[in-house]
């Protein structure tokens, strides 16, 4: 059945939650475009056969191919673009070092966008807030307070905060820290917010 391979790809993202990352089809994708590629040929034959010999009750079916082509195409575009968007949103929500098991799912040319983004992203950030830059991925949502309550998930080692104090982060030890410092650890799972 004509876009059946491309339409499963679009429901194969709608099927996995926002912050998730599916593998990369690579198979389904090559599958489309080998579909659109006999598309695109037995097309092309119905159009010279149409033009040479005048057979005006070819032109329905070769519009029909044409919208599948299209189709396919649109498909594809709305594939790849929406696992580019979920990469980008894993940058503000990972940081700079994705977890082996997102890089897993990701291919070749996707892992070399996320580190084009990743250098444009700080880049953009070193040109912002004078000579150390300004880091626009701490704070997600506006703080409330500068200090939180956290508790440790798992051992992490030795944690330094900008007073020279160097704090031991065991698994399930409790600190008061500034939300900056530990924001990021907080994203990776390695601190939970205490909330009371």
């Amino acid at each position: 059945m004509f876009c059946e391979k491309a339409i499963e790809l679009i429901r194969e993202l709608h099927r996995m939650s926002d912050g998730q990352l599916p593998a990369f089809n690579e198979d389904g994708i090559r599958q489309v475009l080998e579909e659109m590629k006999a598309l695109y040929e037995q097309n092309q034959s119905d159009v010279n056969e149409a033009k040479s010999e005048g057979k005006s009750e070819l032109i329905p079916t070769i519009k029909f191919r044409h919208c599948c082509l299209q189709r396919n195409q649109r498909c594809i575009a709305a594939y790849l673009y929406d696992r580019l968007l979920r990469i980008r949103a894993l940058r503000w929500e990972y940081g700079s070092v994705l977890p082996t098991n997102i890089r897993f799912h990701m291919c070749a040319e996707e892992l070399e966008w996320f580190n084009q983004y990743k250098k444009s992203l700080a880049t953009f950030m070193r040109s912002l807030g004078g000579e150390e830059g300004l880091d626009i991925t701490q704070d997600m949502k506006p703080p409330k307070s500068l200090y939180i309550e956290v508790r440790c998930l798992k051992d992490h080692g030795e944690f330094e905060i900008d007073d020279g104090t160097i704090i031991l982060l065991k698994k399930n030890s409790q600190h008061f820290l500034p939300r900056w410092k530990c924001e990021q650890l907080i994203r990776q799972g390695i601190l939970e917010h205490i909330v009371s």
